[in-house]
């Protein structure tokens, strides 16, 4: 809970109430969560909002018993609700619970003057549209260097060789050819994920401005190497093309919220194929890119070098910069990295914690520079 009492003590206005359950029952209905706790407890003088069509999801089928997710809603201390579609049928159904007594007006006061106070603090009233003078400057370059250097910092290195004494990280960057294979090497939607300029984001580069993996590892290595990039090589070929190394970038598609729901937790199709083909005929390092934690133990083995990127958004090229050296690893997991799917939940201290990588584990690297002092 520590980020509340931080978030709060520095004047954050706003807290959205979460779609999940605790013990059971709906936040969006939890009384002693959100007005207990929340505004009692932790002193937070913001005000609390639902999620999207949030308070239809109390019950089951979702938006069966309107008023009764209406009533305990407002009642558990919501102030304000995000109604996306029929605002007219929440207005109404209020209207009728506050005249006929079974929501008390003081709870519609507490929630207006909350709502209120959080515009006056912001200057609403006296400037009600945003301030548009540093717009330009969103998108520039300190933005994207700034990006660049959170990819670099937030690079986790999983494995480095097959043998602890013979790291294949950093990778030179004069070598004859090598190769970057997997469709997430050269994609901008699958960098960024979900929640990128559309909802659920979208694969492809001509979503948003960036750099892809394949662009930062074709600009940091020596102009005599040859780069070669498949999206998806055949056993075949790898065998029969003298590469150096391989860079095998794989991973998830975008998803958001439900659409991310997944049992198995596995490299989706063709990635595990790729990292097979590539791993098992050169010396390869394979850079995941997803929103968690996925299966890769029984690919371990085969897998050179194994670094999580997680979702690095536009800046591919930083990515590179630690890849071949001019930045070393650093970054360390947020989160246990399990074996198996049905291993989950697993965290620190439970007494079947047998993770593959326990939490805060990362392998650091030096820069080459460094190590040549």
């Amino acid at each position: 809970m520590s980020a509340y009492p931080d978030s709060i003590g520095k004047g954050v206005g706003t807290v959205m109430v979460s779609y999940s359950s605790w013990n059971g029952q709906k936040m969006h209905a939890n009384h002693d969560l959100v007005t207990n706790y929340l505004k009692g407890t932790l002193k937070f003088k913001g005000f609390v909002i639902s999620d999207w069509q949030g308070i239809d999801k109390i019950t089951y089928p979702v938006h069966s018993n309107y008023t009764y997710s209406v009533e305990v809603s407002i009642k558990a201390g919501l102030d304000m609700i995000m109604v996306p579609y029929n605002y007219t049928e929440f207005i109404g159904t209020l209207t009728y619970l506050v005249e006929k007594n079974y929501i008390p007006m003081s709870r519609i006061d507490d929630a207006v003057r909350r709502i209120l106070r959080v515009k006056f603090v912001g200057g609403l009233f006296e400037n009600p549209y945003a301030d548009l003078s540093l717009a330009d400057q969103i998108g520039s370059k300190e933005h994207r260097e700034l990006a660049r250097e959170a990819v670099r910092k937030s690079l986790v290195l999983l494995k480095n060789g097959k043998n602890p004494n013979s790291p294949l990280l950093p990778l030179p960057k004069k070598a004859n050819k090598i190769l970057v294979a997997g469709a997430h090497g050269d994609n901008l939607g699958l960098q960024c994920g979900g929640w990128t300029i559309k909802w659920a984001g979208r694969p492809g580069n001509n979503m948003t401005i960036g750099t892809t993996i394949l662009d930062g590892i074709k600009s940091t290595v020596d102009p005599g190497t040859k780069v070669i990039y498949r999206k998806n090589p055949s056993k075949k070929y790898v065998k029969s093309t003298e590469f150096d190394y391989a860079i095998v970038v794989v991973g998830e598609p975008p998803y958001v919220e439900t659409l991310g729901d997944n049992l198995n937790l596995t490299i989706p199709q063709p990635g595990l194929k790729i990292i097979q083909n590539v791993c098992n005929n050169v010396k390869c390092v394979v850079v995941l890119i997803s929103g968690r934690p996925l299966v890769i133990e029984p690919y371990l083995s085969e897998i050179d070098a194994l670094v999580a990127a997680w979702l690095p958004g536009s800046e591919g090229q930083g990515v590179a910069d630690v890849l071949f050296g001019d930045f070393g690893f650093t970054g360390k997991l947020a989160r246990t990295w399990f074996k198996r799917a049905d291993q989950l939940p697993m965290n620190v201290g439970d007494p079947h914690y047998d993770p593959l990588f326990p939490f805060g584990f990362g392998l650091e690297t030096k820069p080459i520079a460094a190590s040549h002092e």
